[in-house]
């Protein structure tokens, strides 16, 4: 479900009523735990949180004009998506959130590579969100990437 917005505030105004709260929750919630040199985007439809090229001239290998993406939110048709390319990009990382979301959700988790899927909006665990955001630098992504992902 792509919305086409200009801006984080433009996409949350053309959210259903219901999204609205959930996904300015998220935001605030990233926001508040987002490493120094992060900066928030507009990113393949969706509120991004991204390496500028100010910090990682190099940008990103798929479309080298658009800055190094590193975690997006979403409203898709039947849940909210938070995307976060450093869980995919790291195990210990991801074991780590794995093994913490029993403890902060009562829900099984909904998880892709990337993807963590929201399908009950009253039981985000915005709190797990905000450790997950915290866990990783702009400079630990960078290294990450070029390491592992950029080919």
């Amino acid at each position: 479900m792509r919305i086409e917005a200009k801006n984080p505030e433009d996409y949350i105004s053309k959210l259903p009523e219901e999204r609205k709260e959930v996904i300015e929750k998220l935001r605030t919630t990233i926001t508040e735990n987002l490493p120094a040199d992060f900066t928030e985007a507009m990113s393949y439809g969706m509120i991004g949180y991204v390496v500028p090229h100010s910090v990682y001239p190099p940008g990103y290998h798929c479309d080298p004009k658009l800055p190094l993406p590193f975690v997006s939110i979403a409203s898709q048709k039947n849940f909210v998506a938070l995307y976060h390319m450093g869980i995919y990009a790291n195990p210990e990382l991801m074991e780590w959130f794995v093994s913490e979301y029993p403890k902060h959700c009562k829900r099984k988790l909904d998880m892709g590579k990337s993807c963590i899927r929201f399908k009950k909006m009253d039981d985000i665990p915005y709190e797990l969100v905000g450790q997950l955001i915290s866990k990783m630098t702009a400079e630990e992504w960078v290294d990450i990437y070029e390491t592992h992902l950029k080919r």
